[in-house]
């Protein structure tokens, strides 16, 4: 029997959820470069990207921003690119969508539903900053609201769906798949689909095995065999429910935007670190990393000769 093939993911750079009291956490373009090759190199076949202001370290999705590290790290790897339509909390679908629109990846991400967003507690972990802004921002995070309307949602598909852009549907809550069912049935989106069950964030459904159990079983039903699956678990949550979806026979994705730490109370000292981890982890478990080529067809992607950067 052949061995089961598991997808890495690996986040990079991290949106503006993601504050930056981590020096490992890259922010220039240099810096995610080279982080994403890491990754890479470890094992992650799918690199999930964002990017910052090089000066500031906020959240800047301009397309122009992620010009400078694109090409290299095409040139270096065969990974799978996948460019956020996150972004900040604060910016417009039609910013979200830019660099996707631009640079034509194999996949970007699709957030399935509006949620309240917040990571306010983390501003009484921390006396120090590394940026004069992210103090305020983090604080005032309880009022925001993490926006994607029905009518956003089937802006942002009609206009990337020439692009034949395979997208990572992030659901946080049980109702986000009921939401990509009914975009399914309006015809938005195309079986086989790619969800990313994201658990631990406040706001989004919790990080426990019950809620992952209860997660898969839902899209069973209303999916069946018509979709491929991976678990993003935040925090100190990571390698546990990425552990334990590879034995249900998802896949995984780590990365410095969804953990700063590689365990609990040590920070990681890079994306690569945390790649390595879950390799050994789902290689231990009987199974094998998939390649970037082999995602590819797990995934059914348009391939790397079809992008535009």
């Amino acid at each position: 029997m052949a061995k089961q093939k598991t997808i890495i993911s690996c986040a990079i750079t991290g949106a503006i959820h993601t504050p930056t009291m981590s020096d490992a956490l890259p922010y220039r373009p240099d810096d995610i470069a080279q982080q994403a090759i890491e990754a890479a190199q470890a094992g992650a076949a799918i690199l999930h990207l964002h990017t910052r202001d090089p000066e500031t370290g906020k959240v800047n999705i301009a397309p122009e921003n992620f010009r400078p590290f694109l090409p290299k790290i095409k040139a270096a790897t065969d990974a799978v690119i996948n460019i956020s339509t996150g972004g900040s909390l604060l910016n417009t679908i039609e910013e979200r969508i830019g660099p996707a629109l631009t640079f034509s990846p194999e996949m970007c991400s699709m957030n399935m539903g509006s949620m309240n967003f917040s990571f306010h507690p983390l501003a009484k972990r921390y006396t120090e900053w590394k940026f004069d802004w992210e103090e305020e921002y983090v604080k005032n995070s309880d009022s925001y609201i993490f926006r994607n309307t029905f009518a956003d949602i089937e802006n942002a598909a009609r206009q990337l769906a020439p692009h034949d852009i395979k997208f990572e549907h992030e659901c946080y809550d049980v109702g986000h798949l009921y939401n990509l069912k009914f975009c399914m049935d309006i015809g938005l989106f195309k079986a086989p689909i790619f969800i990313q069950f994201i658990f631990g964030i406040l706001g989004g459904i919790g990080a426990d095995v019950d809620n992952l159990v209860f997660m898969k079983r839902t899209a069973d039903k209303l999916f069946g065999t018509q979709y491929r699956w991976s678990v993003l678990g935040a925090g100190n949550a990571q390698m546990g429910l990425a552990s334990t979806a590879q034995q249900m026979s998802g896949h995984v994705r780590v990365g410095l935007e969804d953990s700063l730490f590689i365990r609990r109370g040590q920070l990681a000292q890079s994306n690569a670190q945390q790649v390595a981890k879950i390799r050994r982890i789902v290689e231990d478990l009987g199974a094998e990393v998939a390649t970037p080529d082999e995602a590819r067809e797990i995934l059914g992607l348009k391939g790397a000769d079809k992008v535009a950067f």
